[in-house]
């Protein structure tokens, strides 16, 4: 991961904290399993200053942002480089306190607290990662905002109270406009270092594709970028809905691509299919065929 950082020009004072971090908070050996071995590196120096110096100086973060913006990239990459175990959260409208913290349960006869995800987190000092925080309700959010100000303690009704190891943090994520979302309080906001996520920029999509398919001929890497730019543009003027922007799709295309898959049936499962309109797939199609060539076979696209 420092090796990527530096790649990135990363400020080396921020380097330096960072290790110092790391070397200030040791790991326990039965919590290495938790720290986060990320797929994909976030591409982008000033989103990567900001959110490191934010999360040294003891603040939370709140990535926000549309699709394909590299939120939960990003989230794990931060846990990663700070070596620090990381608890997912996935919020969804029927998410509880009970869901976050913990609840009673009946083991070998006896009632017994199961800790819940941020109790494991505050009390051995992970790396909270809130997915969606968005879609959950108010009123189960509330139960966190004690950890999440000055007092940084959970209060579990009932059983104890735990004052939250230095080294916890919470990352939380959100998207604009999903179904089911909704505005966060400003008491919650509050409690957060904002950063809003921006698009990838074609110079940081390139090195993406390289680093994640380095057999790709440069000029069909290109031609892809250049396709998820195209389809940017057209859900930005509302040719076509977001459905067919998705990052993910397209780098599981390539993998499929690369393992012998037809350009467009791989095109069509990670990207077309997504959309379940006709007339948007024939769109999306067209955008497509623009750019790759349907007869294009994997020892064209690929070296080696």
């Amino acid at each position: 991961m420092f090796e990527s950082l530096e790649d990135e020009n990363i400020d080396p004072e921020l380097l330096r904290e960072l290790r110092a971090f790391r070397e200030a908070h040791p790991l326990p050996d039965s919590l290495r399993d938790r720290v986060p071995t990320p797929l994909y590196h976030y591409y982008g120096k000033d989103i990567w200053e900001q959110a490191a110096a934010a999360l040294l100086c003891g603040k939370n973060l709140l990535l926000a942002g549309g699709k394909a913006t590299g939120k939960n990239v990003l989230a794990e990459n931060l846990a990663a480089v700070f070596g620090r175990p990381a608890w997912n959260v996935s919020f969804h409208v029927n998410m509880d306190a009970a869901g976050l913290i913990g609840m009673d349960t009946f083991e070998n006869g006896q009632v017994r607290f199961r800790p819940g995800p941020i109790y494991q987190c505050v009390k051995y000092g992970g790396f909270a990662i809130l997915d969606e925080i968005n879609m959950a309700k108010n009123e189960a959010l509330a139960v966190l905002h004690s950890a999440l100000d000055f007092r940084r303690v959970i209060d579990v009704p009932g059983y104890d109270r735990i004052p939250m190891e230095p080294s916890t943090r919470f990352i939380a994520t959100m998207n604009y406009g999903y179904a089911g979302t909704r505005e966060l309080n400003e008491a919650l906001t509050s409690r957060f270092a904002v950063i809003q996520m921006p698009t990838i920029s074609p110079e940081n999509m390139d090195r993406l594709l390289a680093g994640q398919f380095p057999s790709l001929k440069k000029k069909y890497r290109e031609q892809f970028a250049q396709l998820f730019f195209e389809l940017q543009k057209k859900c930005e003027s509302a040719e076509i809905s977001t459905k067919a922007l998705d990052l993910r799709g397209l780098l599981d295309a390539l993998d499929l691509m690369r393992t012998g898959v037809p350009v467009v049936a791989a095109l069509d499962m990670g990207i077309t299919n997504k959309a379940f309109d006709s007339y948007e797939q024939g769109l999306i199609r067209d955008t497509m065929a623009l750019r790759i060539s349907p007869r294009l076979t994997r020892a064209q696209l690929f070296e080696g």
